[in-house]
């Protein structure tokens, strides 16, 4: 090979990372400029852009923060999310693996029937089920409840569970499963210690998506959720409907927000290149 070719490829090398960093940069700026308003007093935003932070780092104040912590309707609707998030999560992520295990290892009748309808589910829109599940929670007093709001966010997130980890369990090794069978383990045995710990990637990243989703939801919130007890994102929508640019709880807010999903993500991301090949051999 040349050194002009390896000079040239070397430079178009150089040119794509370039490129990506800035698209990179270009994608976060709106998240950077949540990040800075939250740090700006609402007159100082008002009179100028965020971009003013930059030249006049000064400006930047925590009070936005102490007046978001002391408003007992938002700290509060971050525990209520809270209270929906985790439990939608684990339910799903629970449910979603012993349903995926059965519909891959497990012989029952009308097994393929069963999953084609799972599949087939997957297409149903939230927006369809809206009202009659709302006046079936009506009738057993679910309705404005947390516990209605984590089984409407558990039952839509059971189809994609389903199908992603039936199909991730299906590929692991039958030899493997056999063997254990034949050192004595039983289902449940087999399931703990065999099927889940090859099936922590897709369990994580099934589960950063549930998170992420019921975390982020507003529609499903706004109409099962406690009213007097709402999640954050009813909380913040209610702030923008009573106080139009309230900038000053907004921004903090929103921001506050996007810091737990991103917290799980990065704690979670490491799954995502474990292998079932190196779960295997661990």
């Amino acid at each position: 090979m040349s050194f002009a070719h390896t000079a040239a490829s070397r430079a178009a090398g150089g040119a794509v990372r370039v490129f990506l960093v800035l698209a990179g940069l270009f994608w976060l700026l709106p998240t950077l400029g949540l990040l800075v308003s939250s740090f700006l007093d609402p007159g100082d935003l008002n009179r100028g852009g965020w971009w003013q932070a930059l030249t006049a780092p000064a400006r930047l104040t925590t009070g936005n923060y102490e007046r978001l912590l002391a408003d007992d309707a938002i700290t509060g609707s971050l525990l209520s999310t809270v209270a929906i998030a985790v439990p939608a999560t684990l339910l799903v992520l629970v449910l979603g693996s012993f349903a995926g295990y059965a519909f891959a290892w497990l012989e029952f009748p009308g097994r393929d029937w069963l999953f084609l309808v799972v599949v087939a589910l997957l297409v149903v829109p939230v927006q369809v089920a809206l009202i009659p599940v709302s006046e079936l929670f009506g009738a057993v007093g679910l309705f404005e409840t947390t516990a209605g709001v984590v089984l409407f966010h558990t039952a839509f997130g059971l189809p994609f569970a389903v199908f992603l980890l039936r199909n991730f369990f299906a590929q692991i090794p039958r030899e493997l499963l056999e063997a254990a069978r034949l050192d004595g383990a039983g289902e449940l045995r087999l399931f703990a210690q065999v099927v889940l710990p090859l099936g922590a990637p897709a369990i994580a990243s099934l589960g950063i998506f549930q998170f992420l989703w019921v975390w982020n939801d507003m529609l499903v919130a706004l109409v099962f959720a406690d009213s007097s007890h709402p999640p954050v994102t009813v909380a913040l929508q209610q702030q923008v409907r009573q106080f139009g640019n309230n900038i000053d709880i907004l921004a903090p807010g929103a921001f506050l927000s996007m810091v737990v999903p991103l917290a799980v993500f990065f704690a979670f991301q490491r799954q995502f290149t474990t292998g079932v090949t190196a779960g295997a051999v661990k």
